[in-house]
């Protein structure tokens, strides 16, 4: 199993780290990607992601979030990180729009977007896209990038949610569904939407410590709780779970070059 999306430079993992890492090892997860979300977090992603270089994978970006007063200067100490260690991060995120909390600043998030989605067309690296309550807007930025950067990007929608319609049109960009501990809760129609979708276009994902897949929903989620949505996966598209895993893996492999 590959975890594509996990925040584990989060503070609430640094007490026993080497012992979690562990757990995750032994547990078959073969690597975790850490996104980054702001300038802020370039330092604890770096230090997490040096001291396991050969499993932790960075990512780097500003969060639609963290898109407040000052962006501009965020995003030049982004940039000036990213130029930096060219060979270091393997993706740019986690990026996006989100416009359930506050839009305040939603045109600035679209230029935000826009900005770093061209440097994943310059430095050839997958995006890992946040979208809440902004469907319409990220797929409109993303088919013009595709088209100014001459269909050179690629990556992910994290956390996927969303209807088959939704699903279809990330598919027609080339883009992977992020799949995580939404498809085992009690009332999710997660599954029945994926159906119809091929498991060649979805990856694995925690978004830890949040969204902690059933029976430990509530905890800090893990990579390794990955078993449970590998385990209803397999039950939806009628395949064993070794087969989730391998189809997945070789996915987020594919995606993020790791191999």
């Amino acid at each position: 199993m590959i975890d594509t999306h996990a925040h584990i430079d989060d503070p609430q993992y640094q007490e026993g780290f080497d012992a979690f890492i562990r757990q995750q090892q032994a547990a078959g997860v073969e690597r975790i990607i850490v996104p980054g979300i702001s300038a802020a977090s370039i330092e604890p992603v770096r230090k997490v992601c040096l001291a396991y270089p050969d499993y932790l994978v960075p990512g780097i970006g500003l969060h639609p979030e963290e898109v407040k007063d000052g962006w501009r200067e965020e995003l030049e100490t982004l940039y000036r990180e990213l130029c930096a260690h060219t060979d270091f991060y393997k993706a740019i995120g986690e990026i996006g729009l989100d416009y359930y909390w506050d839009k305040t600043y939603k045109a600035e998030q679209q230029e935000v977007l826009r900005t770093q989605l061209r440097w994943a067309a310059e430095h050839d690296l997958p995006v890992i896209i946040h979208n809440r309550e902004a469907t319409e807007d990220i797929v409109r930025i993303l088919r013009e990038a595709q088209v100014e950067h001459q269909h050179a990007l690629r990556g992910v929608f994290h956390c996927f949610t969303g209807s088959r319609e939704t699903a279809q049109q990330i598919l027609d960009m080339g883009f992977y569904l992020g799949i995580g501990g939404v498809l085992t809760f009690k009332n999710s129609k997660l599954g029945l939407t994926l159906a119809d979708l091929p498991l060649e276009r979805l990856v694995l994902e925690t978004d830890s410590p949040y969204m902690a897949p059933v029976p430990y929903r509530g905890q800090r989620n893990e990579s390794r709780y990955m078993i449970e949505v590998v385990r209803m996966l397999a039950e939806v598209y009628k395949v064993s779970p070794e087969e989730v895993n391998r189809v997945t893996t070789h996915n987020a492999n594919e995606l993020f070059r790791l191999k």
